[in-house]
């Protein structure tokens, strides 16, 4: 039986980063522009730090500049609004991203709309959820973007195929399904309440796994031939790596999806790493360039 083939979101995040960083660089020279991306950091979250700086590394390598505004985690919810305030206000200031998540005295939702519809690279804000869904320009969510471009570089044409996006997160699985639609496929939205979801995703030609368990997803759910999108991050124990220093378990990363199975029934699979991850933070350099050339009047680039 032969493997699926394994679709590589590091190179494929690696190609586009060339192209933004070209894009960049003609914008400086024929326009003065220089695209910024400010960051704010509520908090001393260990994951939120690490793509934190990823972002910011990954922004100046594109030639753009990166702004950081880290924040204590105990920082009053009206402190951090009139931050976002003067962000929108500042026209050097291109694109505005607030690291999710937030300290419990802070209304997610509240700062999320706040933001510049026209700053909001992250493409959360409610208006620009509401221009995805009927189609008009909007900033698109960098994760559920990379995914599609993954989608269509494998499979070219989607239209008329039956997707399955298990998930339904503000974040992820909504957006997914709108983008989805928008490609003439067939979508069906399931969950971890979804009756007979093996069924469900037995029926899928595109499946797209964003529900946040480890390997819930096991090889025989698979359609044969089906691409496979694992959008899950999981950090389980790996007691085969043995342990740290203080005793307990190394881990390792796992996807949603029973990658070892599944790669012998699909056609084509993301892996976990290495997969939908790198296309984010190079969907938020995209976002960033757009939005640029929007503020200013100028065609979107051709990313």
């Amino acid at each position: 039986m032969s493997q699926a083939s394994i679709i590589d979101g590091k190179a494929f995040a690696a190609r586009l980063r060339e192209k933004i960083a070209t894009s960049v660089a003609l914008l400086k020279k024929d326009h003065g522009l220089t695209p910024a991306l400010a960051v704010v950091l509520v908090g001393e979250d260990p994951a939120s730090q690490v793509y934190v700086n990823a972002k910011g590394k990954q922004t100046e390598e594109a030639g753009m500049e990166s702004i950081t505004h880290r924040l204590s985690p105990d920082t009053p919810e009206l402190e951090l609004l009139e931050l976002i305030e003067s962000l929108n206000s500042d026209p050097k200031i291109n694109g505005i991203l607030v690291q999710l998540p937030l300290p419990e005295q802070i209304d997610e939702t509240k700062v999320i709309d706040t933001i510049d519809p026209e700053k909001d690279v992250d493409g959360f804000h409610t208006i620009n959820v509401g221009r995805l869904w009927v189609g008009q320009v909007a900033p698109v969510p960098c994760t559920p973007y990379g995914c599609l471009l993954m989608l269509k570089d494998t499979i070219g044409d989607l239209t008329g195929k039956r997707a399955l996006v298990l998930g339904r997160s503000n974040i992820v699985g909504k957006p997914m399904a709108a983008l989805l639609l928008a490609e003439h496929c067939t979508v069906t939205i399931a969950h971890s309440r979804t009756k007979d979801l093996q069924a469900r995703c037995l029926e899928a030609d595109i499946l797209v796994a964003a529900v946040g368990r480890p390997q819930m997803v096991p090889g025989d759910w698979i359609k044969p031939g089906a691409t496979v999108i694992d959008v899950g991050i999981n950090r389980i124990d790996a007691p085969e790596k043995g342990v740290n220093e203080d005793g307990t378990p190394k881990t390792r990363l796992v996807g949603d999806v029973n990658f070892d199975e599944a790669v012998k029934v699909a056609g084509a699979i993301t892996p976990v790493p290495g997969g939908v991850g790198p296309m984010t933070i190079a969907n938020l350099l995209r976002n960033t360039v757009i939005a640029a050339c929007r503020q200013n009047g100028l065609d979107d680039p051709d990313l």
